[in-house]
């Protein structure tokens, strides 16, 4: 499917189970909490946040032959410099791609951008050795990836096709690389967090009718869902369907769990579309399209006045003759 391609929803997952875990939506408040949680983990003895995040205990390696293994798995779990796996890289180039690929996420995990998308399209470019892809499908099931799908909208997902992904589209994102950045996720499998990277990316570069059939039908469901509908809201009111835009805000707001930050923006939004109703109704032009049997009862009131106005000169002249 091509990124033009328009032919329906795009976020119909039919999966069982799917790598993602719940959503978290991103505030000042919450950041700053996040950052003390994550002090009184370390201090508690918890894995350091600069480390590659893992969902559990860190998989012990298993009798497998090789030092590439051990390195690269010492390496993948217990190195906070991405350099160490670009190393390993080049001294077994069986498993350049992998490590490429790690050194990515490691990268992309600590908020380098563009580096990180510069890793993870070389380590998508390498073929590696069988050893590599059977160390990885065994030891990196559980390894976790923040990613920013949408401006303040963050999904943790579990290492695999779309955990790279999402990740390198992000990187593009922030690097100013809209095109390239909706390419990524356009040949991803269908779910909630890739569709609404996809329509996040579609909006920015003013593909309303897009967001629009790809999101046909949706309801609020999930804070992802809610995301995703005031997506659809935006690009409706873009494109001047303020009615169905309303329709839409009304249903991100009739989910009373949705969380407060998204209902904080559909009441935002809901306030832009009055806006926009108020200014078209200000509008003289507007007002003179919208009124024609008020204007023509005034101008039959101002004629009458007219004449009674000459009539009474006329009153007044015969009696001062």
């Amino acid at each position: 499917m091509t990124v033009g391609d328009a032919r329906g929803p795009i976020y119909r997952d039919t999966r069982d189970l799917t790598p993602f875990g719940n959503v978290q939506l991103r505030t000042p408040v919450r950041e700053l909490a996040g950052s003390v949680g994550g002090l009184i983990h370390g201090v508690l003895g918890g894995r350091d946040t600069a480390l590659l995040a893992v969902d559990g205990d860190v998989p012990r390696l298993k009798l497998m032959p090789g030092r590439a293994a051990k390195a690269v798995h010492h390496a993948i779990f217990n190195s906070k410099e991405p350099e160490r796996l670009i190393v390993l890289g080049r001294t077994y180039p069986g498993w350049a791609g992998l490590c490429s690929v790690m050194a990515g996420l490691l990268t992309y995990q600590h908020g380098g951008y563009l580096r990180a998308s510069e890793l993870l399209q070389r380590g998508l470019s390498i073929r590696n050795d069988d050893d590599a892809n059977q160390y990885a499908a065994t030891y990196l099931t559980r390894v976790v990836t923040r990613v920013e799908v949408a401006e303040r909208v963050e999904v943790p997902v579990l290492f695999g096709q779309e955990s790279v992904f999402l990740a390198l589209s992000h990187s593009l994102r922030e690097t100013g690389q809209l095109e390239a950045a909706l390419q990524t996720v356009t040949g991803l499998p269908p779910s909630l967090p890739s569709a609404l990277a996809r329509c996040a990316l579609a909006c920015a570069l003013g593909r309303d009718k897009e967001v629009v059939i790809w999101t046909e039908g949706l309801l609020n469901s999930d804070d992802l869902s809610a995301a995703l509908l005031l997506l659809r809201g935006r690009a409706l009111r873009r494109l001047g369907a303020h009615a169905k835009a309303q329709e839409v805000l009304q249903e991100v707001l009739r989910r009373r769990k949705t969380d407060p930050v998204l209902r904080n923006d559909a009441l935002t939004d809901r306030a832009l579309l009055v806006l926009d109703n108020g200014r078209r109704s200000l509008n003289p032009r507007d007002w003179l399209r919208g009124r024609p049997a008020e204007l023509e009862t005034f101008e039959v009131i101002r004629k009458d006045v007219d004449a009674r106005r000459l009539w009474e000169q006329e009153w007044e002249n015969l009696d001062g003759k």
